[in-house]
């Protein structure tokens, strides 16, 4: 355990990810009241991906962590995709 490496993240780069994630968190409240019919769900989604994003690699430290972490963490997001894609296709094509 001795042997690991200490990273240090500046006050400045945890100010700027909170200043995004607000940024992110006002749009995904805009875009609702903008009418895009059914792409307004994946327009949320797209901002909720990108401040997971934020959380994962800045707060959790997914960022400076063993790539085999990373990897793990891409491949749930690749199987969480899978299932919004799934669940879209059920819904724009329902009889």
């Amino acid at each position: 355990m001795s042997d690991e490496k200490q990273h240090i993240v500046p006050y400045s780069t945890f100010v700027v990810v909170l200043v995004a994630l607000l940024a992110l968190t006002f749009a995904s409240i805009g875009i609702t009241s903008i009418e895009l019919g059914g792409l307004t769900v994946a327009a949320a989604l797209i901002f909720a991906i990108a401040k997971t994003y934020l959380v994962l690699a800045y707060f959790m430290h997914i960022k400076y962590d063993k790539p085999y972490i990373g990897i793990m963490v891409g491949l749930i997001f690749l199987l969480f995709l899978a299932v919004v894609i799934i669940t879209f296709l059920d819904y724009f094509y329902r009889v």
